[in-house]
């Protein structure tokens, strides 16, 4: 066989945080080359899957427009946008992982987003205004809440069209059907990886590797040692690709293990979803999202989690694991007609599967539930509801008194014919434990100290997310970390070889 060129730094993955590594080591004049383990037509790693929204601290509009520099002064003259600082970030980050994560790898995650979504989109990334899920229309102007206000053009799927069109431009090589399996080391460094191409065992000689192939959510088997039995049930919601080869790479050479391994970011999606992502059919489209609007029902007829604790984005991770807690696996989402207009998109799609029915009476013979116990919960939901003012855009504190599981905020009467229940799952999305980095993405060891020439963004990052998830921050996370990754691989490989 030829031999293999020698790359300055090697990027196992494609996604977000990979192709973000990449073209900031190419930036810095190192030669290198992305893996794809899957084919062409299936890249793109969990990135493809996303909805595309992106945290960021900003101060105001103006930030905004640098990174969405086509919008026009009329159309900002009608935008009501909140600003949503460093420390809003940092506050919901701590609150929502009920102060866990690692205020260094989180400081440095808040500190660098607006740089790198503005140095996104100098490489041509494209952005627009989150309007159809984090803006309401009031007064003739469009008030945006939440602090989700970004949004990739076209989702996840343009985010990747992108990414690999300036991977490409300025001559990355991008190899598919390409499965890192080992690292090589020499010395104590890294010295090349080893990958499996269709049963072709090809060893590459490199300065570097960056680790950016996600987590083990894919892999049934880590799945039920790490997270628990129950997981073995879980839909995977994005790449069949990601088992775990990179974190599994990495503690054969001595990484530390970091985060929390025992928890995920996870959701309530459709019963029906594919058991993974589907590429033909991209965009996060079985995700139910709109719980807060209505209620959440298992097979027994009962209630089990306050829906309208917070909004979505602070609580949709964590109630996905609530879901696979129910029996079967399952739950309701249960709204009526006073709220069917108001869901998500996502309600509205051939894809999206439900039951409806003219009586609580007969929706809960149609969703088989216990009947008895259904309607005792609804009966005593809808008494326990508070008059008060009802406002879906912020916390309204129209809540629920004297039941033992309260409805926090968004509370109305389920009283309005006709009612629809949609069957759920939960589908997981990563990992939260992965392994222990320093801010510049140096993959550390046991004793704390960086592996001589590996680093790793994107979901493999530890540390950061424990338990809950505030929404649009892992894409933010990949990006702001592959960014670093990037920098950090192409400085050592220069300086590598300017010491031989």
């Amino acid at each position: 066989m030829e031999s293999v060129k020698q790359y300055d730094v090697v990027v196992v993955g494609a996604g977000n945080a990979a192709l973000c590594a990449a073209i900031a080591a190419k930036e810095k004049g190192a030669e290198v080359l992305v893996l794809e383990r899957g084919p062409a037509e299936k890249r793109g790693g969990n990135s493809f899957f996303t909805d595309g929204a992106i945290r960021v601290a900003y101060n105001q509009l103006d930030d905004i427009r640098k990174i969405i520099p086509d919008l026009t002064d009329e159309e900002a003259e009608k935008i009501v946008m909140p600003e949503y600082t460093q420390s809003d970030f940092y506050n919901d980050l701590m609150r929502v992982t009920e102060g866990k994560s690692d205020p260094v790898l989180a400081n440095q995650l808040i500190s660098k987003s607006f740089e790198t979504l503005l140095w996104m989109s100098q490489h041509g990334i494209k952005f627009e205004l989150n309007v159809e899920n984090q803006s309401f229309e009031q007064d003739g102007k469009r008030h945006f809440w939440g602090g989700l206000p970004i949004k990739t053009e076209d989702k996840g799927v343009g985010l990747i069209k992108h990414l690999f069109h300036r991977a490409e431009e300025i001559g990355i090589d991008i190899w598919y059907n390409s499965r890192a399996i080992e690292l090589v080391t020499e010395n104590d460094r890294i010295s090349g990886i080893k990958i499996d191409q269709e049963e072709d065992i090809v060893t590459i000689p490199a300065s570097s590797v960056i680790l950016a192939c996600g987590s083990f959510e894919a892999n049934k088997k880590m799945r039920s040692e790490h997270l628990g039995e129950e997981w073995e049930a879980a839909i995977v919601r994005g790449t069949e690709f990601n088992t775990g080869d990179g974190i599994t790479m990495a503690l054969a050479v001595g990484a530390q293990k970091y985060g929390e391994w025992s928890g995920c970011h996870s959701i309530g999606t459709d019963y029906n979803a594919p058991k993974f992502g589907d590429f033909n059919k991209p965009g996060d489209i079985y995700k139910k999202s709109s719980f807060p609007l209505g209620l959440l029902i298992n097979q027994e007829g009962k209630r089990f989690v306050d829906e309208g604790a917070d909004f979505r984005n602070y609580t949709y991770a964590k109630y996905g694991r609530e879901v696979l807690k129910q029996p079967g696996h399952s739950a309701f989402q249960l709204f009526d007609a006073q709220v069917r207009p108001m869901l998500r998109k996502e309600y509205n799609l051939e894809e999206a599967t439900y039951i409806q029915a003219e009586s609580l009476e007969e929706l809960a013979e149609l969703t088989s539930v216990d009947k008895e116990q259904f309607i005792k919960t609804m009966t005593e939901y809808n008494a326990a509801v508070q008059e008060g003012d009802y406002n879906p855009t912020i916390k309204d504190g129209k809540g629920t008194v004297g039941i033992t599981l309260p409805k926090t905020n968004w509370a109305l009467r389920i009283d309005q014919a006709p009612f629809y229940a949609y069957p759920l799952t939960c589908g997981i999305t990563f990992a939260f434990g992965g392994l222990h980095v320093n801010p510049e993405g140096e993959v550390l060891n046991d004793e704390g100290r960086p592996i001589a020439g590996l680093f790793a963004a994107g979901e493999m990052v530890g540390g950061i997310f424990y338990k809950n998830y505030p929404g649009g921050s892992g894409l933010m996370s990949g990006a702001v970390f592959g960014k670093l990754a990037g920098t950090s691989a192409a400085h050592y490989s220069k300086d590598k070889v300017e010491t031989l």
